[in-house]
């Protein structure tokens, strides 16, 4: 399989190139900052043997060596989204590539996603993992970008989330450490996770649990496209970072009756208003205000006739937490305060609550080695990182978590021109491609120790 070659527009931000930011006043789009013309390199074959053999202080060189081959990478990808556990094409192109760079990838049960890890010679037995995640999957959404060489070929299906971009860091830092590997400049094991279905509840993330992909792994990091942060830099937060988000059906019943005698029966109705009314001030005050625990219903439904009292009654909705800890102990508190509710009403109910995935929960250490690195490679041009502020959003990095400390980074990858926010999970989402470069140099620091502090 071979795919476009694209014009090398990578050079990192802040560095002296005729080919970075314009002089004039003309604002490119990111379309033109992308220019899709054709680049002068040779076969993609040959890139592993044009590599600098030492990836110390020439690991930018190294990294500029794989830039445009990334692009093109990424530029496929985007013309052929695929969604959650359907990425067979994705996952084919990504273990071509890995086996050509003589690594050993597993392909996940499913069919779907892989795991690859590189181990230095002489690494001791019991060596943990340093892991870096990339989420291969696309959403259910129309591409809007029509003038955009690589704009989605197929109708409802786009990256508009940056997976792509993800999936490029992440094979790129798979390229860099193989490299770094064969000339013994790789200390530590690192492990390569490129999961499927991110976009899918509660996630692939435990598709590459359940694999043994944690397995032996000390510590993870993740990045995630940023449209609000320039190209250049990251953003970076110890805590949490996203939010949890669960959904429930609630579900009342009772004998019914005649409402001209309620007293004989189970007044669903009152009893399922009374859930909805009560419910979600009861559940905040149960909880530590801290958490940001939100429960908000946005349906109910309950009978068909005025003078009939149903026999069955529905309440549906979302809870939504900031806090680790309230999502843990949300369901537990809604059960107790249902059931009491209920029993006033002689109501029978049952409770199908559905966990999402918990919120992101950055490590202290994880953030320092990620600043650490981040400022080592970059320092000198202005800030490279930034505070960023948690998300309501969820994202299932949270399961790599429960097994390892780590951190998710938000990757700067807005134009320095840009007038406005793509904003994610939009039709009209793009990238400035330069942050590909910058993520892979940021992940292949970490792997060779600039992350120390």
């Amino acid at each position: 399989m071979s795919y476009p070659v694209a014009r090398s527009v990578c050079t990192h931000p802040g560095t002296t190139s005729g080919e970075v930011g314009p002089k004039t006043l003309h604002r490119p789009s990111l379309v033109e900052v992308n220019d899709p013309q054709p680049a002068r390199r040779a076969a993609l074959a040959t890139a592993d043997d044009r590599a600098p053999a030492g990836p110390g202080p020439d690991l930018r060189a190294r990294v500029r060596v794989y830039e445009a081959e990334l692009i093109a990478f990424r530029r496929d990808l985007h013309r052929h989204p695929e969604l959650g556990r359907q990425e067979f094409r994705t996952t084919r192109l990504l273990r071509e590539r890995l086996v050509r760079a003589g690594l050993e990838p597993r392909v996940l049960p499913g069919g779907t996603g892989m795991i690859v890890d590189i181990v230095p010679d002489g690494t001791p037995s019991g060596t943990p993992f340093l892991a870096f995640r990339a989420d291969i999957d696309a959403l259910p959404i129309e591409d809007a970008k029509t003038e955009a060489p690589y704009r989605s070929t197929l109708p409802g299906r786009a990256h508009a989330c940056g997976h792509d971009v993800h999936t490029a860091v992440v094979l790129g830092t798979a390229l860099v450490l193989a490299g770094a590997a064969r000339t013994g400049e790789l200390e530590q094991p690192v492990r390569l996770l490129f999961q499927p279905a991110e976009e899918v509840m509660p996630g692939g993330a435990l598709d590459v649990i359940k694999a043994d992909g944690m397995a032996g792994v000390g510590r993870i990091f993740a990045v995630h496209c940023d449209p609000k942060v320039q190209v250049g830099r990251i953003g970076l937060r110890v805590g949490a970072i996203t939010s949890a988000c669960d959904r429930l059906l609630l579900g009342l019943s009772g004998p019914g009756g005649h409402t001209a005698r309620p007293h004989l029966t189970t007044d669903l109705v009152t009893a399922v208003a009374r859930m909805a009314a009560e419910l979600p001030a009861a559940l905040a005050r149960r909880m530590d205000p801290r958490w940001g625990v939100s429960l908000v219903f946005g349906r109910i439904a309950a009978g068909s006739a005025p003078n009939v009292i149903p026999q069955q009654a529905e309440l549906e909705g979302t809870v939504r937490c900031l806090e680790l800890a309230g999502w843990r102990e949300a369901p537990e508190v809604l059960h107790e305060l249902i059931g009491r509710i209920a029993e006033t009403h002689r109501a029978k109910w049952e409770l199908d609550y559905h966990r999402g995935v918990p919120p992101v929960v950055n490590e202290q250490e994880s953030i320092a080695q990620l600043d650490a690195a981040m400022t080592a490679r970059f320092a000198g041009r202005g800030p490279v990182v930034e505070d960023t502020e948690q998300s309501l959003g969820g994202e299932d990095f949270s399961w790599y978590l429960e097994h390892a400390p780590g951190a998710l980074a938000r990757l700067g990858v807005r134009g320095p021109h840009e007038k406005g926010v793509r904003d994610l999970h939009q039709g009209d989402f793009d990238v400035d491609e330069r942050a590909i470069g910058v993520g892979v140099e940021l992940f292949a620091a970490l792997a060779l120790g600039h992350g120390r502090v």
